[in-house]
């Protein structure tokens, strides 16, 4: 740890001063409910796109992709690959579908399909998914920023939350998606800077890189057997596949952003432009982690401090100096991979530079979270206290709830993120959150579209068989002794995967089944 030098810290300071004045600029036309959650649908398609994929490459991205890299291999790409077939299936049936419908909350059309209760519980999955999302993102952030400043992870997130909550109260959704362009074209630079430094401080360059990735096996997309008891190829894929298709066709978040489009072509080409744009970033990120493993197998002696300082937190504070050192020998790539982005940034990064890093890092973390806010705050808005509390809420009304809730969801993100310190793996820790919390509503949402005839009780039976399917390949790895034959054999992130289709194939069973015994009944 050490202090930033003057020329970043005013670097970092004014780039948060931008984002709040953004927020301030556009908090003139944030009059009215319209403006604050969907821009009054005025957003060209290119910058939803942008928008986006901005979301999309959270820090999450920025530091845990290249730790999943530096610890392990790409087997975490094939996330990435898999977003075209979903992105497909979006602009094709998902974006029209809801642009017909004209409401703004993703959840609306569940209580007209299925009932009051499928909305509410798709809207609580969707908050549950997004204390999730906004807390391994805040925890990411403040990863970086304490390895940089000395500052305490639990600072860090506070003075950062406090910023976002401003400037996303202030300027609604139009001030979201805009800094958002800016901060997706801040952390692509960032990222490309980044290899840049990388690159530059290997001998041999980008050859030397191959040729220890090549062989140490750290290109390799995973185990292509039909195993899904580990985290193969397939196991990645279908999992990706799935996270793709909630975060398209029923993630607030997406969906909000095909209203704010003028038309349904221009929202349709956004989810377009985001694919193009975040598959090869996210590949650039794993280049970063394999290239920093590189780097430090050239250099080993660099990477010293940070295993002493993974080892030193495994341990209580009065062990001995030589203790710390046993235990740091034996650790894996993979138990410090997180650290050593920070870490080459610290000593590794010229001042100047690492002020502009960072701001990529913080509009990789403040663009998703931001996001998440708006969304949380429209969906409680329209589909809790709109619904259950105040059917006939004013504009006025509205706007202020939207802002309340703004605030609410962002300390709320917030405390979730305090709560994830000390967490192995950050992209381990989301994936498997966001794969418990989406598996249920995708596949109610899948029934409904698709079934036509799925009535209210067999959308209620399949939801209950899904849910205690999730809860079971959560959990079951607890369950020892006698009962370890109960174990789930699948890869936890199998648990959106069968959860989604638990929920679908036993509503389209059950819905076939009642078909069956009303024919009979009428023959």
């Amino acid at each position: 740890m050490k202090s930033l030098p003057i020329v970043d810290i005013v670097i970092i300071i004014v780039y948060l001063l931008a984002m709040i004045g953004i927020g301030f600029y556009f908090s003139r036309k944030n009059k009215n409910a319209d403006q604050f959650t969907r821009a009054s649908g005025k957003i060209p398609g290119w910058a939803i796109g942008l928008s986006i994929y901005a979301t999309f490459l959270s820090s999450n991205t920025f530091l845990g992709v290249p730790g999943k890299a530096f610890g392990g291999n790409w087997n975490a790409f094939v996330f990435s690959i898999s977003m075209p077939l979903a992105a497909w299936m979006a602009s094709k049936y998902f974006v029209p579908f809801y642009r017909g419908t004209g409401e703004i909350s993703a959840y609306t059309h569940l209580e007209k399909r299925f009932g009051p209760w499928a909305r509410t519980y798709a809207v609580v999955c969707f908050l549950l998914t997004q204390f999730a999302r906004m807390g391994s993102i805040f925890f990411g952030m403040a990863l970086s920023l304490q390895a940089l400043t000395g500052f305490s992870m639990a600072s860090i997130m506070i003075v950062m939350g406090i910023c976002i909550i401003i400037y996303t109260v202030l300027g609604g959704m139009e001030a979201v998606i805009w800094t958002e362009v800016a901060q997706g074209i801040i952390k692509t630079l960032g990222a490309l800077l980044i290899l840049f430094l990388v690159i530059k401080q290997i001998p041999g360059g980008f050859a030397k890189v191959y040729e220890i990735a090549t062989t140490d096996h750290k290109l390799s997309l995973g185990s292509f057997s039909p195993n899904l008891t580990e985290s193969t190829f397939w196991v990645i894929l279908f999992y990706g596949f799935f996270i793709n298709l909630n975060n398209f066709g029923m993630d607030q978040n997406y969906i909000q952003r095909y209203h704010t489009a003028a038309t349904s072509n221009q929202a349709s080409r956004s989810v377009w432009l985001c694919v193009v744009m975040y598959v090869p970033a996210s590949l650039l990120f794993f280049i970063i982690g394999t290239a920093l493993y590189a780097f430090y197998q050239v250099s080993p002696e660099l990477i010293e401090s940070v295993r002493l300082q993974a080892a030193a937190e495994k341990l209580p504070a009065t062990v001995t100096v030589n203790e710390i050192d046993r235990v740091a020998a034996s650790l894996q790539p993979a138990d410090y991979a997180d650290k050593v982005l920070p870490h080459f940034m610290v000593t590794h990064v010229p001042a100047g530079l690492v002020g502009l890093i960072v701001s990529a890092l913080l509009s990789a973390a403040m663009s998703t979270i931001s996001s998440n806010m708006n969304a949380s705050a429209t969906v409680f808005t329209m589909d809790i206290v709109k619904r259950y509390f105040k059917k006939n809420i004013t504009d006025k009304q509205q706007l202020f709830s939207l802002h309340l809730f703004t605030v609410v969801f962002g300390l709320s993100g917030l405390a979730t993120g305090l709560s994830m310190i000390g967490a192995k793996s950050l992209l381990d820790v989301w994936w498997e959150l966001s794969g418990i919390f989406a598996g249920g509503m995708l596949g109610l949402f899948l029934l409904g579209l698709i079934s036509r005839q799925a009535r209210n009780a067999e959308a209620i039976t399949a939801t209950v068989i899904g849910i205690i399917v999730i809860v079971w390949m959560t959990f079951s790895d607890r369950i020892s002794g006698n009962y370890a034959f109960l174990k789930s054999p699948l890869h936890k992130n199998m648990i959106i995967v069968v959860g989604t289709l638990a929920i679908f194939m036993a509503g389209l069973l059950l819905t076939r089944l009642r078909g069956k015994r009303a024919a009979s009944a009428g023959g």
